[in-house]
C-alpha cells in the first residue's frame, strides 16, 4: 500500500490508526499565552522556565498572534542589545510581544484531520498551529503532539 508520504509506504496498522484521527483528539488544551502587551522579558522569563518554544498570543479572548522562542531570541540578540549591554535591562522591559509576534497565525480547527495539521506544518516549515474554534484559541497542535500521536500508534 502505498500513501501519499514522503517515506511512501505506510504500514497499515499506522493507516488505519490515523487515518481520519482529529486535531482536537492530540491538540494540548489551555496552551500557555502572552498578552500583545506582554514585555520581551516575560516571555524569555516564560521559555526558561517551562521550556516551551511557542505561545499563541490573545487579546481580550482573540487569537492575535504567536510568537516563538526564535522571535524572542532574535529580539533579545538585536543589534541594539548587543551594542549597548548596559541598556539590556531597560530593553527586556520595553520591548513588548506585539513587536516581535508573528500577526494572524496560520491556525486550523478542532476538527482539521492530523494529516492536514502535519501538512501544514511541513509546507510553512513551522513547529506547531494555533487552534481556533472562530476566533478563540481552544489549543495548539505541535510537532511534538504529532510525534507522540506516531508513538501511541507504533507497536
Amino acid at each position: 500500500m502505498r500513501s501519499g508520504t514522503a517515506g511512501g509506504f505506510t504500514p497499515p496498522h499506522l493507516e488505519k490508526g490515523v487515518k481520519g484521527m482529529l486535531v482536537r483528539e492530540r491538540m494540548s488544551k489551555d496552551p500557555v499565552v502572552l498578552s500583545p502587551q506582554d514585555t520581551l522579558r516575560k516571555a524569555r522569563q516564560l521559555v526558561r522556565e517551562l521550556g516551551l518554544r511557542r505561545f499563541p498570543v490573545v487579546e481580550d479572548g482573540r487569537l492575535v498572534g504567536i510568537v516563538t522562542d526564535r522571535d524572542i531570541r532574535q529580539a533579545d540578540m538585536s543589534s541594539a542589545v548587543v551594542q549597548e549591554r548596559r541598556y539590556v535591562e531597560y530593553i527586556l522591559d520595553r520591548i513588548q510581544v506585539r513587536g516581535i509576534m508573528t500577526p494572524d497565525p496560520i491556525t486550523v480547527t478542532p476538527e482539521t484531520t492530523l494529516k492536514e495539521a502535519a501538512a501544514l506544518i511541513l509546507q510553512h516549515k513551522i513547529g506547531g498551529l494555533p487552534v481556533v474554534e472562530g476566533d478563540r484559541l481552544v489549543g495548539i497542535i505541535t510537532e511534538t503532539d504529532l510525534i507522540r500521536t506516531l508513538m501511541d500508534l507504533l507497536p
